[in-house]
């Protein structure tokens, strides 16, 4: 147990004459390269520190902007495109090469609208239905309910 309180003492002893060379080193080195003793490159580290303030207190004024607009985006976000899919299908028994079509597109709340384009020989048909938390307000077709699970991916 004493073997080890004497290894902690020693430790903390090599640290601190390291922590204490390190800080009078830099010293050195700021007061070699600002060309003037100790005592005035303190003066004009605090001097820069000084501007350095000024200079953020005249920011202040945009920074409450950038929050403003950054917490806007933030509220908005929920409501923006998060999840989407296609489906395609042959609409009718002609077998049209899959041209068919069923679009989910869900925001973060799993809200959104499934678009469905309904493709045959002689007429497209075009059909909009609401998603409300991942499901259909009105009964969805198996391709419209591909959709919303592929993409929420289900």
């Amino acid at each position: 147990m004493e073997t080890v309180t004497l290894a902690i003492a020693v430790t903390a002893l090599v640290l601190g004459f390291s922590a204490l060379w390190m800080v009078s080193s830099q010293s050195r080195k700021i007061s070699e390269t600002r060309g003037g003793d100790l005592l005035d490159t303190v003066r004009q580290l605090d001097e820069d520190l000084s501007n350095v303030e000024i200079a953020v207190s005249r920011m202040q004024p945009h920074v409450a902007s950038m929050q403003a607009q950054v917490a806007s985006l933030s509220e908005r976000l929920p409501g923006a495109l998060r999840y989407a899919a296609v489906v395609t299908f042959d609409a009718s028994e002609e077998r049209t090469g899959h041209l068919s079509r069923s679009i989910a597109l869900l925001n973060e709340r799993r809200d959104g609208l499934v678009i469905t384009l309904l493709v045959g020989s002689r007429q497209t048909l075009f059909f909009t239905k609401m998603i409300r938390e991942g499901e259909g307000t009105e009964p969805l077709s198996p391709e419209e309910r591909t959709a919303v699970e592929r993409a929420l991916g289900k």
